[in-house]
């Protein structure tokens, strides 16, 4: 079974700070299970330990382009109009990128919020190796987005 890591418990730990301060409508937690068990968004909400608030999990994004896209849709469905991406270091100018672009071309304001986790060798080469593959996964997020609306 796929086990979220640390570090994704480390998000949901500072999403819950984050929820407590703002009172938001929703949480929302993106991400697949690479073994068809219960979802990293499943398994992030079933670790929530914050402030009573709508907990909505999107278990089919496998990257953070599909991240960005199809939490879009679902805050749109809820008449979201601002959302605060919480992320790690290593992974703030990737979420910047996707999630910025397609929330606010979508009418959605979006700021980011940095964990403080500790980068990892392996993180570093997940997201330079990502890099390239932006391009295309940024066209990728437009479409699913255009097919949704």
């Amino acid at each position: 079974m796929h086990r979220i890591s640390n570090r994704c418990l480390d998000l949901v730990a500072e999403a819950e700070r984050l929820a407590a301060g703002i009172a938001p409508d929703v949480v929302l937690f993106t991400g697949w299970s690479s073994t068809g068990g219960p979802s990293e968004a499943e398994q992030m909400k079933l670790a929530w330990t914050g402030p009573e608030v709508e907990l909505v999990a999107e278990p089919t994004a496998r990257t953070t382009a599909e991240n960005a896209s199809r939490s879009l849709a679902l805050l749109l469905e809820r008449r979201i109009g601002a959302a605060t991406v919480v992320c790690t270091p290593l992974h703030l100018a990737r979420a910047r990128l996707f999630f910025g672009r397609l929330y606010r071309a979508n009418g959605l304001a979006v700021t980011f919020r940095v964990a403080r986790v500790r980068p990892s060798v392996r993180a570093a080469v997940w997201e330079l190796s990502a890099l390239p593959l932006v391009p295309f996964q940024l066209r990728a997020a437009h479409a699913d987005v255009r097919e949704k609306r």
